[in-house]
């Protein structure tokens, strides 16, 4: 999953992001509201975490414009204030979380996970597709209760497929969702971590879709 973090505090920035990556998920990063407002309108997000209070625009009024532009993807709105008037500016504005600083990393985590899950209709936060488990809060994947080591890359890649386990997702699309803008789109990287993915699961549980793209199914699924 791909998170945008528009927050203009040099230290609690680098700090979301080293949270963040560390938990599996790939970053970019904003220090004003033009920037942000930039990349949420350019880039396909997963998820957005934007404070409220930024030079340049502020984050009522990035979020204001990402929604008259049909951008639809789940914002958390940081900010210092903890009056509800804001809260309810924000929400109105079309935020879909709030949370007031200073805040916990473990809640912002737990606060992503619960928008990942709404955003790809999971109610729980262990994914199973067949004998293969995904344990979200903790970064996790089980095969038949056994670990599987993966890299962060690798982890990225299958906690994708398995969040949309259903149907057939394209390499662009996990390409714009897997990695940060300057990855390198022309290469084949997504080929190589699915390559070595089929080592580390049954490889009949990846399909490939000619011409379409990677379809993540239960162990023996022919459909």
């Amino acid at each position: 999953m791909r998170v945008l973090v528009v927050e203009d505090d040099p230290d609690l920035n680098r700090q979301l992001s080293t949270a963040l990556v560390d938990a599996g998920y790939a970053v970019d990063c904003a220090h004003d509201g033009e920037e942000g407002y930039f990349l949420g309108e350019t880039e396909p997000y997963d998820i957005v975490i934007l404070d409220i209070g930024l030079p340049k625009k502020d984050g009522i009024s990035v979020l204001e414009q990402w929604r008259r532009a049909e951008r639809n993807m789940p914002v958390i709105l940081l900010t210092a204030r903890d009056r509800w008037s804001d809260k309810v500016q924000g929400m109105d504005a079309g935020a879909d979380d709030y949370l007031a600083k200073p805040f916990h990393m473990e809640e912002l985590l737990a606060r992503i996970r619960a928008q990942v899950r709404r955003l790809t209709g999971h109610a729980r936060s262990e994914i199973e597709v067949g004998p293969l488990r995904l344990d979200t809060k903790t970064a996790r994947v089980s095969m038949g209760g056994q670990p599987v080591k993966l890299t962060s890359h690798e982890y990225r890649l299958l906690a994708y497929l398995m969040h949309h386990n259903e149907r057939v997702v394209s390499r662009t699309e996990l390409v714009e969702h897997l990695y940060d803008q300057d990855f390198d789109r022309d290469s084949n990287t997504i080929e190589v971590f699915i390559g070595r993915l089929r080592r580390k699961i049954p490889p009949e549980m990846i399909k490939t879709v000619r011409g379409l793209g990677y379809r993540l199914t239960r162990e023996g699924d022919e459909s």
